[in-house]
């Protein structure tokens, strides 16, 4: 588990310092040639689609963790809008509040206790 905190700190400073030059260079709208590369059909927007099936799943993965509760379903917009920098909070979070129990981390108290209970 050290190794895996330490991969989501170090990815999670990089990618911030990361985006700080990018939008202080090219300012922060990234939807226009984000979703333009998509519609111009070129490997960018096969990338960017494909990512975006990667953050559809993150926030899907968190709404389904926290039962598709409001919060849930908020926390999951956040992980898809938020990606790499929401993701390492979020999963640092989890690993500090349940001692690092991976699977109370994967699949959520109420779900690993259904799970133990057979």
């Amino acid at each position: 588990m050290t190794m895996f905190r330490i991969f989501l700190i170090t990815f999670l400073l990089v990618l911030t310092i990361y985006s700080v030059i990018v939008v202080a260079n090219h300012g922060i709208s990234l939807f226009v040639p984000f979703f333009g590369a998509i519609v111009d059909m070129t490997w960018s927007g096969q990338f960017n689609l494909d990512f975006m099936g990667f953050l559809a799943l993150s926030g899907l993965w968190v709404s389904w963790r926290n039962d598709f509760s409001p919060a849930g379903i908020g926390l999951g917009v956040l992980a898809f809008f938020g990606g790499m920098i929401f993701l390492p909070i979020y999963l640092l979070y989890l690993l500090a509040t349940n001692n690092g129990a991976t699977a109370t981390v994967l699949l959520g108290s109420r779900r690993l206790a259904a799970l133990q209970k057979g």
